[in-house]
């Protein structure tokens, strides 16, 4: 019998369908894998804001997880919102003690919107517990000057580079986004500690506000790629053509009256 490439996101819950698990399940679909999930959260968000957060009890976080690999296994896992520093510690030693690999954190903090999704301690966790068990990964420049205390402007690649470099203590691999540079030509940083290697890649901004979920899909299609046997470099490459070309395709269309989705079906 052949067997799918498995995904297992654990993350919150958007009923907008834009970010967090929807996002994901969507994404690891158009990948061609097959979507397991934990939820961590409940949020009560559209395309507009958020008006609330209703975490899931620790324990059962937990029990969702033993439940999917005792029964299902995975090839690589997405984390993405996890409210608490308890929570990201109880995630943390779970997947240690299943020994999963092929990890890609997203570090959620705030939402599309501007509104927060955390607890403001948990930085210190998601440094100490789960970025050293991650094989990459993704802030945006706003989460990595969160994660470093840094008040030091970030306006340019050479500044990019340099903030990747300094995270990677903490995770081998880290890709920092630059969606929130002033510039139209826009880039994203990849940096490995391993080989001491910088990897750049290019894109034009798209004149769209449908850039909900845009951290949440993107990390998705990564965890996607690694799971189907890819490179980190390579499984970085293919997830940024697939955002992109999500993004553009998505540009066309109106869903709610805020920041839309991403048209995450393209090829469909």
């Amino acid at each position: 019998m052949k067997c799918y490439s498995r995904v297992l996101t654990i993350a919150g819950s958007d009923p907008s369908g834009g970010a967090g698990i929807e996002a994901d399940i969507k994404t690891i679909s158009a990948c061609g894998c097959f979507a397991t999930t934990v939820i961590t959260a409940v949020v009560n968000e559209n395309t507009q804001g958020v008006y609330g957060i209703h975490p899931i009890p620790v324990d059962m976080v937990v029990g969702q997880i033993e439940s999917v690999l005792n029964d299902i296994g995975t090839d690589a896992v997405k984390v993405g919102m996890l409210y608490s520093a308890e929570l990201v510690k109880a995630v943390a030693d779970t997947l240690k003690k299943y020994n999963v690999g092929n990890v890609v954190v997203d570090p959620v903090m705030v939402a599309t919107s501007g509104d927060p999704l955390v607890k403001t301690e948990i930085g210190d966790a998601l440094k100490s517990q789960l970025f050293p068990i991650a094989c990459v990964a993704t802030p945006n420049i706003p989460e990595a000057k969160h994660l470093l205390g840094n008040g030091s402007p970030i306006a340019n690649i050479d500044d990019m580079k340099s903030v990747a470099k300094s995270m990677s203590c903490y995770c081998s691999n880290i890709l920092l986004k630059g969606g929130h540079l002033d510039s139209d030509n826009l880039v994203d940083v990849l940096y490995s500690s391993s080989d001491d290697k910088y990897f750049e890649l290019h894109s034009k901004r798209i004149n769209t506000k449908n850039t909900h979920g845009t951290g949440c899909t993107l990390s998705s299609a990564i965890a996607s790629h690694l799971a189907k046997g890819e490179s980190v470099a390579d499984a970085v490459e293919s997830a940024k053509k697939y955002i992109d070309t999500a993004i553009r395709l998505g540009a066309e269309y109106e869903i709610g009256k805020g920041c839309g989705p991403v048209k995450h079906f393209f090829d469909m």
